[in-house]
């Protein structure tokens, strides 16, 4: 029995351990009860009815308890308090009271014919009504407490959100402003400026597109796709100023066509491009390529798909392997999807899940 984690609508498993509320709770109603409404009637505590009624008391509480935390469980599979306050407050009550009743009207019947008494309508009224009150006010209980625990859920998974976002947007201005990055680049920038000075401006123009781009989106976290199109592109084209044709960017029509519609995680494409580029021979000759398309699969979740030949370096360039796992908790945080990621013998491919905004 799922007792930590019953399921709740919403984003996000929450739950506590409520083992011994149920226990205590159900003995505590199922003797209290029916001592305070007089059920046991002329039975004592030498009288071996009264303790078979006691155990049949407590059993009834437990079921009322277990069958109302069931339906409380199952409500909160299809309804929440935020998209439907009024639906779920209906169905809460009209569900408990619609178990409730019946159970404990069966439950009494079955006491007063075995204990040999008359029916007491009065006290079967009050008992009814006794337990309908107290599932609802421990249904109460469970709901504040499920909203405290989602609460505090939430205020976690911002923290962690933001604190990877940051260490994200450090890892994508650390890969860009490395060393190694800016040594390649300024000196790419002096040749060209010295051999050719219209790509030698383009260059440098490029260079503080891609920085702009990085600072931007470092406050965001969905961008759209189109957006990160262009962004990826830009820095193609400083690898492209940098090393000739060694290095090739495909995007599919289909990638273009619904570009405006899909929201992905800042620098994503970039972060797939440069790990290629990383960790993978490239030459004018034998040039490496990155294709970019949608996942085809419909089943699954809507995706961009990056696929590049593997031709791992000779010498492979240093590298800390935060790119990947960056970009993978940054993907499960805010989309909830994870990056799926299928390396083989002859590619290296990357699904990125993508987010439509409602």
């Amino acid at each position: 029995m799922a007792w930590l984690k019953p399921p709740p609508a919403g984003a996000g498993e929450v739950g506590f351990d409520d083992r011994a509320t149920l226990v205590v709770g159900s003995i505590g109603f199922g003797l209290a009860i029916p001592r305070l409404t007089g059920l046991f009637g002329p039975y004592g505590t030498r009288d071996g009815v009264f303790w078979l009624g006691l155990a049949g008391f407590v059993a009834l509480a437990t079921a009322i308890w277990l069958g109302n935390r069931w339906l409380l469980f199952k409500q909160r599979e299809h309804f929440d308090w935020f998209n439907h306050p009024l639906r779920k407050l209906a169905m809460l009550v009209v569900a408990n009271v619609l178990y409730t009743a019946p159970i404990t009207v069966a439950g009494l019947l079955a006491w007063f014919a075995l204990a040999g008494l008359p029916v007491d309508r009065t006290a079967l009224q009050v008992v009814v009504l006794t337990n309908v009150i107290c599932v609802l006010f421990v249904t109460h209980g469970y709901e504040t407490m499920f909203l405290i625990r989602e609460r505090e859920s939430d205020l976690v998974r911002v923290e962690r959100l933001d604190r990877m976002r940051v260490q994200a947007e450090l890892a994508a201005l650390k890969s860009q402003v490395d060393p190694h990055f800016l040594f390649n680049s300024l000196n790419t920038l002096g040749h060209l400026i010295q051999h050719d000075a219209r790509r030698g401006r383009e260059f440098c123009d490029t260079l503080a597109d891609v920085y702009r781009y990085v600072l931007d989106s470092g406050q965001r976290d969905l961008v759209p796709l189109a957006d990160e199109l262009a962004f990826v592109r830009r820095y193609h084209r400083l690898l492209e100023l940098r090393s000739g044709g060694a290095i090739r960017l495909a995007v599919d029509a289909a990638v273009e066509r619904d570009a405006r519609r899909w929201r992905i995680p800042p620098l994503a494409l970039q972060v797939l491009l440069e790990n290629a580029v990383k960790h993978n021979q490239a030459s004018a000759e034998e040039p490496l390529e990155l294709a970019i398309s949608l996942r085809a699969d419909d089943a699954a979740a809507p995706a961009i798909r990056a696929v590049n030949a593997l031709r791992p370096r000779r010498s492979a360039l240093p590298s800390a392997g935060v790119g990947l796992a960056n970009l993978a908790a940054r993907c499960d945080l805010v989309t909830g999807v994870a990056l799926a990621v299928r390396p083989s013998r002859e590619a290296f491919e990357v699904d990125v899940p993508l987010w439509a905004p409602a």
